[in-house]
């Protein structure tokens, strides 16, 4: 059903004035697997949104069964994830859907068609990434959806985009950190090329989607229209080189290469190695801040060097200031550092591993672990949603579903009785 515009802002007073999340009344349904989907998807049901994720029947989201580690089913419970997942829940999907419900669906079959064109008429969100043309052979495509539901906005990801050369190539983001530049720029100076620790463009790439769904929501409470989002991670990759692309197209010469941890443009503003094989991140990302640095080191006679007096000094003479402060600060270890350098006003941090991080003081003051109930697996920590608002409490509404736990309960809201639910599952069509 199209919404008009008068409609639609008359239901966004009303949340609003009900103190009820910024999503909330918006349903999304989610064909997307693995990594930059499911985050952008993620982050909608955390915004309030009701999320459908749609999953093949039987083997379901392709991260299921990405593992070890996996959160272990509770006796009696093996069989709550399908016959392919009997270890358990895996970390990495845990770690992108929470606040969905899903439903095992075979969408190749005519009926499973069916059933996604029914949860299209009141939907208002639909997020799929498949490659190019794949779900119109299905009537999957915005072209078909878009007859069922005008208002429907329809988000694509992919690799590489709707148009262009590359746009039928898988789109992986270790390949798209090689392509486009980020490879290129992350590791030490004399060493190989390396990834980000994380898959950071599929993550990139699901935020830019998260905002575009709901930039072309508040659009359409303007023209009661949806509209077709086509979001990529090579797109996406570009976009966040950010700095660097700038120097490279204002100087008209190749980037800088590696930096390691270093900034091509500040010195200091790198990890020096401190005893026992520690690191400490020290940055003088301006003149003043240089000089306290210098002060905490113990090293005041710096700020009157005439190679170090200006950043622009310092960065040229790099080769000579870095190794200085290496020498220093190797003499204690990085809580010895910590300690004295919180009497300072500059910046400094310890290198900390992902435990570290997730125990950390910060962390649990800011409510960044949580603990849910899994109905299958028990207590298990999440890491929580960044987003705090003042007026709307995001909270875990539904833990990571297991596969098809919600199959049932979306096909009779869609008005299948269930008589008609078996007949589907024996079928095939639902899982």
């Amino acid at each position: 059903m199209l919404r008009t515009g008068l409609t639609r802002l008359a239901l966004v007073r009303s949340y609003s004035t009900q103190n009820t999340l910024p999503l909330a009344g918006i349903k999304v349904v989610d064909l997307t697997r693995v990594l930059a989907g499911p985050y952008c998807t993620q982050i909608l049901g955390d915004l309030g949104a009701d999320v459908v994720k749609v999953e093949h029947p039987t083997r379901g989201d392709d991260t299921r069964a990405w593992g070890p580690p996996f959160a272990k089913f509770l006796e009696g419970k093996e069989e709550a994830s399908g016959p392919h997942h009997h270890h358990g829940e895996s970390a990495y999907y845990l770690g992108v859907n929470r606040n969905k419900r899903s439903i095992g669906l075979n969408f190749k079959d005519p009926k499973g068609q069916q059933i996604i064109h029914d949860l299209v008429k009141d939907a208002d969100v639909l997020v799929e990434n498949y490659l190019p043309g794949t779900l119109a052979k299905y009537q999957l495509d915005y072209k078909s959806l878009q007859k069922i539901n005008p208002g429907l906005i329809y988000a694509s990801i992919t690799g590489y985009g709707q148009t262009g050369p590359y746009s039928n190539r898988p789109g992986y983001d270790v390949m798209v950190e090689a392509e486009f530049g980020l490879m290129h720029i992350t590791g030490e100076p004399d060493g190989q090329p390396v990834k980000v620790g994380v898959a950071v463009t599929d993550l990139t790439t699901g935020l830019y989607a998260s905002n575009s769904v709901m930039a072309a929501l508040l659009q359409r409470a303007k023209t009661g229209r949806g509209q077709h989002l086509d979001m990529s991670l090579s797109d996406c990759q570009t976009a966040t080189l950010a700095n660097i692309a700038s120097s490279v197209l204002i100087s008209g010469k190749k980037d800088a290469g590696r930096q390691g941890t270093a900034h091509p443009s500040i010195c200091p503003y790198q990890s020096f190695e401190t005893a026992q094989g520690g690191s400490v991140m020290i940055g003088g990302g301006n003149d003043n801040l240089f000089r306290i640095a210098c002060d905490a080191l113990e090293k005041p006679e710096w700020k009157e060097d005439p190679r170090f007096k200006t950043n622009a000094l310092r960065v040229k003479n790099r080769n000579i200031l870095v190794p200085a402060i290496n020498a220093v600060t190797r003499g204690k270890t990085t809580k010895e550092w910590l300690d004295i350098f919180k009497n300072y006003s500059f910046p400094y941090a310890a290198v900390n591993d992902v435990k570290d991080t997730l125990e950390h003081d910060h962390t649990k003051a800011r409510n960044m672990v949580i603990e849910v109930e899994h109905e299958s697996c028990g207590p298990i920590k999440l890491v929580n949603s960044p987003m705090k608002f003042s007026e709307s409490q995001i909270t875990v509404r539904h833990p990571p579903p297991t596969l098809g736990e919600h199959t049932n309960d979306i096909a009779r809201g869609l008005g299948y009785d269930d008589a008609s639910i078996q007949q589907l599952r024996e079928e095939g069509v639902i899982g």
